[in-house]
């Protein structure tokens, strides 16, 4: 029978579930790691390099490649060790039915009697699962007959399993960031000057606040991140091209992001530069990841390089309500430190952008 691939959003049994979801604690664990149950056997074959392909790569888009995510392969030996495995943010569960290791067994008992036969007959089946036994978690389940249609499942469902793993990554992130200290009276200024707004955290401050460009900084002793948000009225989204994202984001930093010497910043274009179209928020757009550095112009009208440098992440998009095409752009500098997870507060920064017609829309209707 040929190989298929099926997202199933619930064929588990009973017994896993939990009831009442409103008193349980929350998920716990580094934000960039997902737990993976999975037989040694499997992990250390052509599925374990097939899971490391779609979630465990390197990406070349930072100063010292990091992970996507950080994969913790686990085997539970016992039922403390899978309560353990319960409580985390990330976990996936990855099995062949073909196996008689722990893992597969496991997982059998997880599904019911109708979706094992399904998968039997060589259907492999993806199966996702929020808040399963901790509040903010994300669980996924990929079962397949044999280990060959595994590895094809996991090849077939990567980009699908990064998002969902990225997006609740974000929505924790956005929960913890903004639960307290967020600056409303500063989002309720953006809103009112410029008809957009996002999340504030209580320690960023506004660097400049000018015609159709706001820079938000948040500065440590050791490190610090900014965010700038650009506009462009009456706009034609064809013009939205990488081309004109790296010449705007280019023009915009040498204008307005300024070092204390003279230098600017700049994208490193001497460095990996990855740009991918997107649906940012219901909106056409782009993402692009790269470096930035700052440098100097010289006399002779060259750019030297000044040395400091960091990741930066941007979406420009065009907004049709308003006419208008936005570019975000965070940046990170944090010399000495990993830079992944500070990128993702960035994305989490970014997700929260609104418009006015959006925000008039949420309001209650008066009675």
């Amino acid at each position: 029978m040929p190989f298929r691939l099926v997202f199933w959003p619930l064929f588990l049994v009973g017994i896993w579930g939990c009831g009442n979801v409103d008193y349980r604690p929350l998920a716990i664990g580094e934000e960039g790691e997902i737990q993976v149950v999975i037989d040694s056997a499997l992990w250390q074959g052509p599925v374990g390099d097939a899971l490391r392909a779609a979630l465990g790569y390197y990406v070349q888009t930072l100063p010292n490649p990091e992970p996507l995510f950080t994969l913790r392969p686990l085997e539970p030996r016992t039922q403390d060790a899978l309560n353990q495995v319960k409580k985390f943010k990330n976990v996936l569960f990855v099995a062949a039915l073909s196996d008689s290791g722990r893992v597969s067994r496991l997982v059998q008992q997880a599904f019911s009697a109708e979706a094992l036969q399904v998968v039997q007959q060589g259907t492999a089946a993806i199966v996702p699962r929020h808040d399963l036994w901790r509040r903010r978690q994300l669980v996924y389940f990929i079962v397949a007959s044999t280990d060959t249609q595994l590895v094809a499942a996991i090849r077939e469902s990567a980009l699908r399993l990064r998002e969902a793993f990225a997006e609740a990554s974000r929505e924790r992130l956005t929960a913890e960031m903004f639960e307290k200290g967020r600056q409303q009276a500063l989002e309720d200024t953006l809103m009112a000057h410029h008809g957009f707004a996002v999340n504030v955290q209580h320690d960023y401050l506004i660097a400049i606040d000018t015609t159709r460009f706001v820079w938000l900084r948040r500065i440590l002793p050791d490190t610090w991140r900014s965010l700038f948000v650009y506009y462009e009225e009456g706009a034609d989204p064809a013009k939205l091209t990488p081309a004109w994202i790296y010449a705007t984001r280019d023009s915009l930093a040498r204008h307005y992001l300024q070092g204390n010497a003279g230098g600017f910043v700049q994208i490193d274009y001497r460095q990996p530069l990855e740009t991918r179209a997107i649906n940012f928020l219901g909106r056409y757009g782009y993402e692009t990841r790269g470096l930035w550095h700052m440098v100097t112009l010289m006399p002779d009208g060259q750019l030297l390089p000044a040395g400091m440098g960091g990741p930066f992440v941007n979406y420009a998009f065009y907004d049709q309500a308003s006419g208008r095409i936005y570019m975000i752009d965070g940046m990170v500098f944090a010399p000495g430190f990993t830079k992944r997870e500070f990128l993702r507060q960035m994305e989490a920064i970014a997700y929260t952008f609104r418009t006015r017609e959006e925000e008039a829309a949420a309001q209650p209707a008066i009675p």
